[in-house]
């Protein structure tokens, strides 16, 4: 080997271990400062909001804030859970909540760590992690134990929509119906364990949860005419960003959604109850394809395409989802 290749070649080495060092080091260098002025879930918490506590093995319990209605014209036969999609809150539903409780009783929740329900960080539970799809499913029932409610029709919108979905399979006893709403059912956002995992990963990912759980462009994209969105709809949205400890109990849930999701998928043709399937056809999220798919795949099932609706027709086209599930509703015999 000649000299001068040689010294290339020491170059070159010198080079990839200094890139390798800042690779190791360099996100240990990015400061993570906490965020100030929070408060806590009461503080922020509405006129109309409720907590209660529900159990999980390795926990204290998990505080959920949930909001329930049920109009005098109401039946109690009927009880209604409406889910919510990733970074909303069980304010989505605002614009429909009184329909629903005309039709029965009528409670919407905010899965943890979304909205104003308990945000957990790592030491805050001692067995299973209550962020994964196994615990949202059991959250879920535990909430309607605590409740002291039985059979529920399931309304999921997006993640809300997987949620239902999987409820219905772990469960089927205690599902009347579902009504799924964009469901994001094939939707895959899978990153590797080891990555997700690093120390250098880790340390930063509070800033990845700040820069979602924030984003006012993310919540935009969900509307086909994101002009709607009015101050207040985008602070209802956001309100998790009021609450102490948000950006970490955020990437706690981030981190172990990206990598241990649930393969159901396969399943969803077990699912006997009534559903249907609602999308909006301007939905950029989820695309109505992937509504078509799942309304395919389920043996009692109605899909309807709302016109000049984006990824949340229940905000966004409010009067077409109410024509929508009335029209369907009126057709069940539970």
């Amino acid at each position: 080997m000649n000299k001068r290749l040689a010294a290339v070649l020491k170059v070159f080495g010198v080079v990839v271990c200094v890139l390798a060092i800042l690779v190791a080091v360099g996100p240990f260098l990015i400061p993570v400062a906490p965020l100030e002025g929070l408060g806590s879930a009461a503080e922020a918490a509405q006129a109309e909001s409720d907590f209660v506590t529900v159990p999980f093995a390795g926990t204290d319990g998990i505080e959920l804030h949930y909001l329930a209605k049920q109009t005098p014209a109401g039946t109690a036969e009927t009880t209604f859970v409406l889910l919510h999609g990733s970074v909303f809150n069980a304010y989505t539903w605002d614009a429909t909540f009184d329909f629903f409780a005309e039709q029965g009783r009528v409670i919407a929740y905010d899965q943890i760590p979304y909205g104003l329900s308990e945000k957990l960080v790592e030491g805050d539970w001692s067995g299973p992690n209550p962020y994964s799809a196994d615990a949202a499913v059991e959250q879920l029932f535990a909430l309607l134990d605590t409740l002291e409610v039985g059979k529920v029709v399931l309304v999921g919108n997006s993640y809300g929509g997987v949620l239902a979905v999987q409820a219905a399979l772990a469960r089927p006893e205690r599902v009347s119906g579902l009504i799924l709403v964009d469901p994001a059912v094939y939707v895959q956002e899978e990153m590797p364990a080891w990555l997700m995992n690093l120390p250098q990963v880790r340390h930063v990912g509070p800033l990845l949860a700040r820069e979602i759980g924030q984003s006012e462009d993310f919540i935009r994209q969900t509307y086909l005419d994101p002009e709607q969105i009015s101050a207040e709809r985008m602070d209802r949205t956001l309100i998790h960003t009021q609450v102490a400890n948000w950006d970490n109990a955020l990437w706690e849930y981030l981190r172990v959604w990206g990598t241990n999701s649930s393969d159901y998928s396969m399943r969803i043709p077990q699912i006997s109850q009534p559903v249907l399937v609602l999308s909006g056809d301007s939905d950029t999220v989820v695309p109505v394809e992937q509504s078509r798919r799942v309304d395919a795949e389920l043996p009692q099932s109605e899909l309807v395409i709302l016109e000049a609706c984006g990824h949340v027709p229940q905000e966004e086209c409010p009067d077409l989802f109410e024509t929508a599930v009335a029209d369907w509703l009126s057709r069940q015999d539970w």
